[in-house]
């Protein structure tokens, strides 16, 4: 890209590009809001054998998929009678609603009562995203009692309470986060119109986003967690790209015309700009390797608002820069004659003298930081990922402490027959799969069609060819057996996310590829274990794309082998620490907060936005490093001048990305909470310890060695 041509043009047709930008603002930003509107459900949804079963049990066995449970709970001075007629009128209530296809009553269904306690699942045809009006409708009609409460929860219940919580702690969050943003940049430039440049390029890049992304709708359907990521990322991507370029523009000014300093802002700055946006790129497109919508969708979005930041960039900033130079010149002689001192400078000239002492200091904050890290436990979000008070986290608890087992996990297996229906062999085949499961020392107890019937597999097949018969038997046999198809329910020891359990079905698995009956596996455990696998098995390949693109990349900006092998290395020892503190914050409950697992997607989303994203500082940091070094050939001069001049600004675009993530982290959703927390973390790490004392001490001791490469690779 030539970015001389890129200002030229900023200078002859400014008015035409800043108009441009803001029919795009316009066209857009009318269509951002309604995204919400249109964002599917979390995307965490493997495609593996649990999808397929639980289908099954849904079409085959009237096993709902996703129900909505309705959870009561009585008083002790009310009688089971009493108790029973108000679980029957609250089902009454409910008939008719719209897609209700299904009801499963505790009246009807043995293990659905406890005590004090019952539980109803109602089925609907419609899909979890589209559950918000039937749920309302649902609450409208469920009756009134002081003594008997009713509750609901499900996956469908959470994921809308976690969709609305989202769209409350965005606007909460962005409110905070660019006003705060303004005060930094204020402070930072000393004028009101050069603060406000970045806030306009960050506003106008997520607004346009999420309205492209309202259009795409029908193409991809996105992940309900794009409404917290896009904003957040977009938000700190766009303004930190812009303070970099007003930063430079305004030092140029002072020496330069506007016209001159406009070219030298593109071809250092711009620059840097280009390269960081490569590097972030790299780190996203890293994410794609996981086979899991979420982090598709959410990648695919981050990379559609890191495109447009960009552009806004390298285009309407030069023009708003050309267009208000007058008043930024104004602003920067009031500023300067403001400053007494370089305090950066002399911080930089404190590490430069004492680059041993102050390196290993930095690293032994950093491997303090780090230690927590062994204690991580990953978890897929559930209910608990909302604030205690939430109906539909109570429910959900109840439900948990009284019908659901802490030790045990619940798995379903579906065995196929060979042909369109059951044969002899394959009844003798299911019951010895049947019997080799029972012998499993893992497993505690197995429910199929022989324990319930008490029947030997030579007489189930002979009533199941006898039409008179298999009607008789008919209310036993529909529970396990449809068509060709038997369902077999499984309890095994250990929590569904637990390693034993997960080796458990990982062994299983492949024992359906390879028995006389092929069977497959399904059921909440299942659907964890494929998760899990989903992000562990492709976990090498993310890092591998990510660390080796970016090497290949920063070798390609500095013509050196070092420096970007250092780069990364910061990096990654700013995430661990991120990870660390992370750790120690939720899963030991400091500040206040909730003890609680790490979500699994969190990690990755932090490696891959924050690896990028602290590649900005880096970038930043060395290309003006080697802007000096190419001049001067002394690399003490260019560490100094480099660190001197650029520390300010880091600071201020790493205090700018802490002011747009943080508030993140006073949302109600768990999840949201801890990517806030974490890429703040990461940041404030990255900008201080390591870029400001760790990289210049390592490039002051490193001397010349920091810019070699063999010839043949220059």
């Amino acid at each position: 890209m030539n970015l001389r041509k890129l200002a030229n043009i900023s200078i002859k047709y400014p008015k035409v590009i800043i108009l441009i930008w803001l029919l795009f603002f316009i066209i857009f930003g009318f269509s951002a809001p309604k995204l919400p509107t249109v964002l599917k459900d979390h995307g965490l949804i493997p495609d593996g054998e649990s999808t397929i079963v639980q289908h099954t049990m849904s079409t085959d066995f009237h096993i709902p998929e996703d129900p909505v449970i309705l959870v009561f709970e009585k008083k002790e001075s009310v009688s089971d009678e009493n108790f029973r007629w108000f679980i029957q009128k609250t089902l009454f209530q409910l008939k008719g609603i719209d897609g209700l296809t299904q009801m499963v009553s505790p009246l009807q269904r043995e293990g659905m009562t406890n005590g004090n306690f019952a539980y109803a699942l109602l089925a609907f045809k419609q899909k979890t995203y589209e559950m918000t009006p039937v749920l309302d409708e649902i609450q409208r009609r469920l009756p009134m009692n002081t003594e008997i409460s009713v509750k609901l929860t499900g996956k469908s219940v959470v994921q809308t309470d976690v969709n609305r919580a989202s769209q409350t702690d965005l606007i909460k969050a962005e409110r905070i986060g660019i006003i705060a943003a303004f005060i930094i940049l204020w402070l930072a430039f000393g004028g009101a119109i050069s603060a406000m440049i970045p806030i306009i390029i960050g506003v106008i890049g997520v607004t346009g986003t999420m309205g492209i992304m309202y259009w795409m709708n029908t193409e991809v359907e996105w992940s309900n967690f794009v409404l917290n990521v896009i904003p957040m990322v977009g938000l700190a991507l766009s303004i930190d790209f812009a303070l970099m370029l007003v930063s430079r523009f305004r030092e140029e000014l002072e020496r330069k015309p506007a016209e001159k300093a406009l070219v030298i802002t593109m071809e250092t700055a711009g620059r840097a700009v280009l390269f960081s946006a490569l590097s972030v790129l790299l780190g996203l497109m890293g994410i794609l390797f996981i086979p899991l919508p979420m982090f598709f969708t959410i990648t695919l979005g981050a990379m559609m608002v890191l495109t447009v930041s960009v552009l806004l960039s390298l285009t309407l900033v030069p023009a708003l820069l050309y267009v208000l130079r007058p008043v930024i010149l104004a602003e920067n002689k009031s500023f300067y004659r403001l400053k007494k001192w370089n305090f950066w400078s002399v911080i930089s000239l404190y590490v430069m003298r004492r680059p041993v002492h102050l390196g290993l200091l930095a690293a032994f904050l950093i491997s303090i930081c780090i230690l927590p890290l062994n204690k991580m436990e990953l978890v897929i979000p559930d209910a608990t990922s909302l604030p205690k008070d939430y109906n539909s986290r109570l429910a959900f608890e109840t439900y948990q402490t009284h019908f659901v087992s802490p030790t045990n996990s619940e798995v379903y297996i579906v065995a196929h027959g060979k042909t369109d229906s059951l044969k002899k062999d394959d009844w003798l085949n299911a019951y010895a799969l049947i019997q080799r499961l029972e012998s499993d020392p893992e497993v505690q107890k197995v429910d199929s069609v022989f324990s319930n019937l008490r029947m030997p597999p030579e007489q189930l097949a002979t009533i199941f060819q006898k039409p008179i018969l298999k009607a008789k038997y008919k209310p036993f046999l529909q529970h396990f057996v449809k068509g060709n198809k038997i369902l077999i329910h499984v309890t095994v020891k250990g929590e569904p996310s637990s390693y034993n359990v997960m080796s458990w079905l990982r062994h299983w698995e492949q024992e359906g590829e390879l028995s006389t009956i092929p069977f497959m596996l399904g059921g909440e455990p299942k659907y964890q274990q494929e998760v899990f696998d989903d992000v562990f098995q492709n976990i090498k390949y993310v890092l591998f794309f990510i660390i080796v693109s970016n090497y290949v990349v920063l070798f390609i900006a500095f013509r050196s082998v070092l420096v970007p092998l250092k780069t990364i290395v910061m990096n990654l020892l700013s995430l661990g620490a991120s990870f660390g503190i992370l750790v120690w914050v939720f899963k030991e409950g400091n500040f206040g907060i909730e003890p609680n697992k790490i979500a699994i997607m969190i990690p990755v989303f932090i490696f891959g936005l924050v690896f990028g994203i602290s590649m900005d500082y880096g970038v930043f940091l060395v290309s003006r490093i080697f802007e000096e070094y190419k001049k001067t050939r002394d690399n003490n001069q260019a560490v100094l001048v480099g660190l001197s001049s650029i520390s300010r600004i880091i600071n201020s675009a790493a205090a700018i990305m802490i002011s747009v993530t943080l508030p993140f982290a006073f949302g109600d959703v768990i999840g949201v909470k801890q990517l806030g927390i974490g890429i703040a973390a990461a940041i404030f790490i990255d900008a201080t310890v390591i870029r400001m004392v760790l990289v210049p001490s390592l490039m002051k001791m490193m001397g010349k060695w920091n810019w070699w490469a063999p010839g043949w690779l220059k």
